[in-house]
């Protein structure tokens, strides 16, 4: 079939680590933009009844703390760093994630669970490291890596300073400890309306192949959205396709063959209706 328009494919290889060398590249160099771009459908594996509207936002973080090293025979000589991060990534716990919890987005964020803001401790790193070997020292530096991620009610400068907060009360607590906050990456929440044509579009596709409504969500998590919309000033972009969400990134993670055929339809069948056919074949 001829369409009135064309079609493009990307893909990219970063959407897990911000999607900087991918989707906003494209966006950047004009490839995706919106004097040349009228609609974006992003392959989410977020259901294959679903509409995506959107997605959460996401400050993530580093915190370095800086101790003193010494002897592990005579620790009180030197200030342990780890020690310190431990006392703070306690605080977090302790002082953050109950507020976290008693906050609630009236947006239709999947799983339900997902409908608070949550902080997330991803990684930390203090002293030598444990395949090396090991010699007795107190780690005079320490870095974890945290994941907040934040509801559309949220806004972003609340979400930095109640971070800031917390690190200068730990400085506060901690003052033989030297504390730095990096950004690692800051993401605002991005939700399209579901009036939007393709959302529509999509939705009409989903109930034609699958004869049942389609569902309007919005991801925990973020995705190539953030830079169509953006960068690329592309206001018509949802994510859509096959994958049971709540298996992301744990083993075994997969795809029903028949969900995959079926969201083959739909995307097939919302390309015709959002491009057009011309008389030729």
């Amino acid at each position: 079939m001829r369409l009135n328009g064309s079609v493009e494919q990307s893909g990219t290889v970063d959407e897990e680590s911000g999607g900087f060398a991918g989707v906003a590249l494209l966006c950047d160099r004009g490839r995706i933009a919106a004097d040349r771009t009228d609609f974006v459908i992003i392959t989410e594996p977020l259901g294959v009844d679903r509409v995506c509207l959107g997605h959460r936002g996401v400050y993530w973080f580093d915190l370095t703390a800086r101790g003193r090293t010494a002897h592990g025979s005579m620790p009180m000589l030197g200030r342990n760093a780890a020690d310190a991060m431990t006392r703070f990534v306690s605080r977090v716990q302790r002082d953050l994630v109950p507020r976290l919890s008693q906050r609630r987005t009236a947006v239709p964020v999947e799983p339900a669970s997902a409908r608070s803001p949550s902080i997330n401790l991803n990684a930390f790193h203090a002293g030598q490291a444990a395949d090396d070997e090991q010699t007795p020292t107190v780690p005079d530096r320490a870095v974890a890596i945290f994941d907040r991620r934040f509801i559309l009610e949220e806004p972003l400068d609340e979400v930095r300073a109640e971070i800031a907060a917390l690190v200068d009360a730990q400085r506060a607590d901690d003052r033989d400890i030297g504390w730095e906050l990096h950004e690692r990456m800051v993401v605002e929440p991005v939700e399209t309306p579901r009036e939007a044509r393709v959302a529509r579009v999509l939705a009409d596709a989903i109930q034609h192949v699958r004869g049942r409504p389609a569902t309007y969500i919005v991801s925990p998590g973020t995705y190539d959205q953030k830079h169509v919309v953006s960068r690329g000033g592309v206001a018509e972009c949802v994510a859509y396709g096959p994958g049971v969400l709540e298996t992301a990134h744990q083993p075994n993670e997969y795809v029903d063959i028949a969900d995959l055929i079926d969201a083959t339809k739909v995307m097939a069948l919302a390309t015709l209706r959002l491009v057009g056919v011309s008389g030729g074949r």
